[in-house]
C-alpha cells in the first residue's frame, strides 16, 4: 500500500484495533505517514459471514468519509 500511496494513488489500510501502532509505524517507515488506517474490531479471522459483513459494515462509513475528503481537495 505504501509504494501505491508514494505514486500518488489513493489508498488505505484495513486493520483492527490491536494493529493499528503497527499500521501507523509501518506506513511511517515505509514513507507514506499519513497513509489511512479503516478501523474494525478485532479479531477478523475465524468469523461467521454475518460477522465478516458487521465488520464490512463499520469500514464503510469510514471509506465513504475518506472518498468525501478527497473530492473536497
Amino acid at each position: 500500500m505504501t509504494q501505491l500511496a508514494k505514486r500518488g494513488l489513493t489508498t488505505a489500510v484495513i486493520c483492527s484495533e490491536p494493529f493499528r501502532a503497527l499500521g501507523k509505524n509501518q506506513a511511517r517507515v515505509f514513507g507514506a505517514p499519513d497513509l489511512p488506517l479503516v478501523m474494525i474490531p478485532h479479531p477478523l479471522g475465524g468469523l461467521s459471514l454475518e460477522q465478516v459483513e458487521g465488520r464490512a459494515l463499520v469500514a464503510i462509513p469510514q471509506v465513504v468519509e475518506l472518498i468525501k475528503s478527497l473530492l473536497k481537495q
